[in-house]
């Protein structure tokens, strides 16, 4: 059997580089030898936004007396990447593209190193989970000979230069798990008409997809309520983020649980089931 890869993509804000760290060395010390069996590749989409968002925060900031300045950083961080990931995504070149580049890039990377049957698990926060479920929303929607409008599968662009078992490779069908925490999907799909509301379709028969999501996170949503497949699709979890010692007093009972996913055992515990069954 290929090498196992787990495959994390971020939310939003402010984000490091080395984001998934934290949760890497939680999984390591919860999964011990198994571990050994596992690799690890991170999508980064970050910096296509933080530059002009550090810039407005700065003038802002420095020019103007307001309160509540890490509420509004986060605010200002994270709606500005929800913004900028639709503004004109149909353009050639936008955010929304570059952000399915970066999608891109990591996958070809695994299946440079590991080869087409590599089975993945997928773990994406936030609006990461937005992200990459528009990714392979569009790649089926393409590989079914839809119209894609936006993104790496529109004709003419990224797409276009994979090799067959590339391709095949991107539209996730080695994909085993997808979880997602602290999704805000509904958020996006508020905006269509309801008859418009379609999930992905399931890549491959042992796909499953776990959606942990604290009831105090106002922007973490369950999934199975949206209907139109969500609800056959997606098992939600209702969960308690930021149970440890660091986040159990400021962060667990408040809004502030959606920063507190990445290395609470709610999210690890099953993140290694998951990746057991697959190493």
């Amino acid at each position: 059997m290929a090498k196992a890869v787990l495959l994390t993509i971020h939310g939003m804000g402010e984000q490091p580089l080395d984001y998934a760290d934290g949760m890497k060395r939680a999984l390591r010390q919860h999964m011990g030898a198994d571990y050994a069996g596992l690799d690890v590749h991170s999508v980064y989409y970050q910096h296509l936004l933080k530059p002009n968002e550090q810039d407005v925060w700065r003038r802002v900031h420095t020019r103007a007396t307001v309160r509540y300045e890490q509420l509004r950083k986060f605010i200002l961080f994270g709606f500005a990447d929800a913004a900028g990931l639709e503004n004109r995504k149909e353009d050639d070149d936008s955010v929304y593209e570059q952000a399915q580049t970066e999608i891109a890039r990591a996958l070809l990377a695994i299946h440079a190193s590991h080869g087409p049957a590599t089975p993945i698990v997928l773990l994406a926060h936030s609006l990461g989970c937005q992200v990459m479920s528009s990714f392979i929303y569009d790649a089926q929607k393409r590989a079914g000979g839809g119209q894609v409008t936006a993104g790496i599968w529109k004709p003419g662009r990224l797409g276009d230069s994979l090799t067959p078992a590339q391709r095949t490779f991107l539209q996730c069908g080695t994909v085993r798990a997808f979880i997602t925490t602290g999704c805000n999907i509904p958020v996006f799909v508020a905006a269509h008409q309801r008859m418009h509301v379609k999930p992905i379709t399931r890549p491959n028969p042992g796909f499953s997809w776990l959606n942990l999501y604290d009831p105090d996170d106002a922007l973490g949503w369950p999934l199975q309520p949206l209907e139109g497949g969500y609800e056959t699709l997606v098992e939600d979890r209702p969960i308690n983020a930021g149970q440890s010692l660091l986040d159990f007093m400021t962060k667990s009972w408040n809004p502030l649980s959606h920063t507190a996913y990445w290395i609470d055992n709610d999210v690890i515990h099953p993140l290694a089931e998951k990746i057991r069954g697959q190493v």
